[in-house]
């Protein structure tokens, strides 16, 4: 039954695709309309959280010519009042005859109960056509969902030898143009972006997608005692928006510097990887990058904050036993501790080579 439907569905999950890094808190969704004799008459995505969603868009493409249609969409059809009307509605109210859904949604608001009220019109339903290729299209939106905080992406770049940066502290640049051009497209896929205090004050990173996306994504930046510079690339939130988090330890005199520099803190009262991303999922974001040191890409994965990996291996060798290293310690005692990741993809950027890894079991 699913057949038929399949390269329609790839269409659908193609559109969805063309809103990355700009729905959330809410899912990619893509959505063709086809009439009563198969023909393509609308189709859509959801661009912006707020705006019209997927099957909106296409079913005003499609207008009477949807009446007795199929809608084919990369999500079960919402059934409640968010800030726009349900889904599941505008499809009743089109007249189509039969709708195919890639997967249900997760979200409990949801959770069958659109497909339950087309069925209860009357309406054909399948379900299940490319579920995998739309779980892993919208793997952060589920993973938000299911476990209450962004799904965390952990880069790198390293030598052969597994180095970031020589003794001294100098690691620019490790990796070459095409990488760093990556580094900007995989910002634009994420909600914010996170480094530690010692990022900022080693490198005055400016942490935007280089014009990949409007809006930029949330700069983050986490330091338990905002031991800050004064001055910093990431105090210009015009360029793009800046959250601090800190503990309660932190200084009067160093918010109040904060403050003045017009930059947003967030107070945490354990000041770690996984408060923060609690706390960053209530702000509706699906997907975070990590871009920072050894010791916290070390506490992000003890903590269960990473779920995708992203390591660029340049042809390069630089040597020093105390030379910095991508991790801290993970607190292993056994190397049968270590867990594997699944290798997901190998991918060329000029002469360096990028992996990409996820843990095993994650969404």
């Amino acid at each position: 039954m699913s057949a038929p439907w399949r390269p329609w569905m790839q269409r659908a999950l193609q559109l969805a695709a063309l809103g990355s890094g700009r729905t959330s808190p809410n899912p990619l969704v893509g959505c063709v309309v086809l009439d009563a004799a198969g023909q393509l008459v609308g189709e859509g995505f959801h661009q912006r959280a707020g705006t019209p969603h997927a099957e909106v868009h296409a079913l005003r493409q499609a207008g009477e010519r949807a009446r007795g249609g199929t809608a084919v969409v990369t999500l079960e059809p919402c059934c409640h009042h968010g800030r726009t009307p349900p889904c599941s509605e505008a499809l009743l109210a089109a007249g189509v005859a039969r709708v195919v859904v890639a997967m249900r949604d997760p979200d409990p608001r949801v959770a069958g109960g659109g497909i339950a009220q087309l069925q209860a019109a009357g309406i054909e339903v399948v379900e299940g056509v490319c579920e995998a290729e739309a779980r892993q299209l919208n793997s952060a939106f589920i993973h938000r969902v299911e476990h209450g905080r962004p799904l965390g992406l952990l880069k790198w770049a390293m030598s052969l030898d597994g180095r970031t940066a020589l003794p001294n502290g100098s690691s620019q640049w490790i990796s070459g143009p095409a990488a760093r051009a990556r580094v900007y497209r995989l910002r634009s896929r994420c909600d914010a972006v996170i480094v530690g205090g010692g990022t900022v004050r080693a490198d005055n990173p400016l942490l935007t997608t280089r014009g990949e996306r409007t809006p930029e994504p949330l700069r983050v930046v986490i330091s338990r005692s905002l031991d800050l510079p004064a001055q910093a690339q990431l105090w210009a939130t015009a360029v793009a928006p800046t959250l601090v988090a800190h503990g309660p330890e932190a200084p009067a005199e160093r918010r109040q510097q904060l403050d003045a520099a017009g930059v947003e803190r967030l107070e945490l009262e354990r000041c770690e990887p996984l408060a923060l991303l609690e706390q960053l999922a209530q702000r509706g974001c699906n997907q975070v990058l990590w871009e920072c040191g050894p010791d916290l890409a070390a506490a992000a994965l003890r903590q269960g904050c990473v779920q995708e990996l992203a390591a660029v291996l340049a042809p390069k060798l630089l040597g020093g036993q105390a030379a910095r290293t991508p991790l801290g310690d993970l607190g292993l005692v056994d190397v049968n501790q270590a867990e594997p990741w699944q290798l997901l993809g190998l991918q060329p950027l000029g002469a360096d080579l990028c992996l990409q890894l996820s843990a095993q079991g994650s969404s």
